[in-house]
């Protein structure tokens, strides 16, 4: 048994809007918390699946205190004494990502992308100038490939020429299979090994190639 946490988006314009098109309040990343605390007293490995541009930052958000979630769900999945894997399914934005993918393994499918903001935003800030989204996308390093290469991500899941909505089936058949094998070599680690591993990890930050 796993605890899987992710994140909604939504098929359809109303059930973006609804949900924000997928930024979460900090009910969301509260609720997160107590799930990974619960995963922990059962012994359960726990799965987070990663799909947002960002924290919502909306006035009510703030007011609850969005920032305060984030920090927390950062602390406790850093001393949690259970496995995590975090999954980048799509989009990756900010520390309304973060919050979610400071697993032992962190993995991303093919096509995903993971940032401090949008090209746009980064464009925006650093050219006044949005258009050059394309070669701010260059300068960031996002695409699965290129966060492979710097060690941000352990993994990359392959995806369906055809596209992902096309044949689902493709990727979830290797992801399950990818699932099983590390969380079978995971589990077998002593809580020790786990938190000490999952500190180096993040740790090593800061030695990116060039």
């Amino acid at each position: 048994a796993v605890t899987v946490v992710g994140v909604q988006k939504g098929h359809t314009v109303a059930e973006n809007v609804e949900r924000r098109f997928g930024a979460p309040n900090p009910d969301g990343y509260r609720k997160t918390v107590r799930l990974m605390k619960q995963a922990e007293k059962f012994g359960r490995p726990v799965v987070t699946s990663i799909n947002t541009m960002g924290a919502y930052p909306g006035v009510g958000a703030e007011e609850r205190g969005q920032g305060e979630a984030i920090a927390r769900c950062l602390y406790e999945t850093a001393g949690l004494k259970v496995p995590v894997i975090s999954i980048f399914i799509g989009e990756g934005g900010s520390g309304g990502a973060l919050a979610l993918a400071a697993g032992d393994r962190v993995w991303m499918l093919e096509n995903g992308m993971y940032a401090v903001l949008s090209p746009e935003g980064f464009a925006s800030i650093l050219w006044r100038d949005p258009s050059r989204s394309g070669e701010a996308a260059e300068l960031m390093k996002l695409t699965a490939r290129d966060l492979l290469a710097n060690g941000v991500i352990e993994k990359v899941i392959p995806e369906p020429k055809e596209g992902l909505e096309n044949n689902l089936k493709f990727t979830t058949d290797l992801l399950r299979k990818e699932l099983i094998e590390e969380l079978d070599k995971l589990c077998k680690k002593s809580t020790e090994e786990l938190l000490k591993e999952r500190y180096e990890r993040f740790r090593k930050y800061g030695s990116f190639k060039e």
